[in-house]
């Protein structure tokens, strides 16, 4: 852990940065097998959020596209998945503090993963204002219906044993336990599953302008 650091606060607090950005920063955590349809909710979610009427700010951090540049360094391996969660649970966070929506989609097989993120957000910020919210969406689907899906033959590649540690055949999948939102994708079309999550957010308020932040 680096030493000599200060954590340098800004005078724009959240509130008052949440105020005048017009919204919430928050992140959406999309979990799930590969071929679940994680990334194609996770796009279309973020055209719904962006586009007219609700014309928000939002951004999609893929799990794929991620391992093009920030953690290109790491392999498939427990302890690198750990790092790869952690890592981009640290920029989703940095993400919804600006407020922006944080839109994840990463198959973050393991439980306890998943959990740090949750308490990196939710953690109370600097000068004591509240965490960050974190929602927590399992696109789920039975491994037998992702394997038919396999759009990029990574399952076949698996069962021949030429892709070792590969989640749902030779490394497990911990099912989420109490996520905020639970999708049958075998069951759900992509269009309906925008209209779960999006709904889900508009109850919560989460879509809603905040109140107005005066600054001192």
């Amino acid at each position: 852990m680096a030493s000599n650091i200060t954590y340098h606060a800004s005078p724009v607090t959240p509130a008052i940065r949440s105020s005048l950005r017009g919204q919430q920063g928050i992140t959406i955590w999309l979990t799930g097998l590969s071929a679940s349809g994680k990334s194609t909710i996770a796009v279309a979610l973020e055209q719904a959020l962006l586009r007219k009427p609700l014309g928000l700010n939002a951004y999609r951090l893929d799990g794929d596209n991620v391992r093009f540049g920030l953690n290109k360094d790491l392999g498939f391996s427990p302890k690198d998945r750990e790092e790869n969660i952690r890592r981009i649970a640290e920029v989703a966070k940095l993400f919804a503090d600006s407020c922006t929506i944080a839109i994840t989609s990463f198959i973050s097989p393991y439980r306890a993963d998943r959990d740090l993120a949750r308490k990196l957000h939710e953690a109370e910020r600097p000068g004591g204002e509240p965490g960050v919210p974190f929602i927590e969406v399992w696109i789920d689907v039975p491994v037998e219906v992702a394997e038919q899906r396999d759009p990029k033959g990574l399952y076949k590649k698996a069962r021949e044993g030429k892709i070792p540690e590969f989640t749902g055949i030779s490394a497990p999948y911990e099912e989420p336990l109490k996520p905020e939102i639970h999708i049958h994708s075998d069951k759900t079309s992509v269009e309906d599953a925008v209209k779960i999550i999006v709904k889900y957010l508009e109850g919560k308020g989460y879509l809603s302008p905040p109140p107005e932040a005066k600054e001192d």
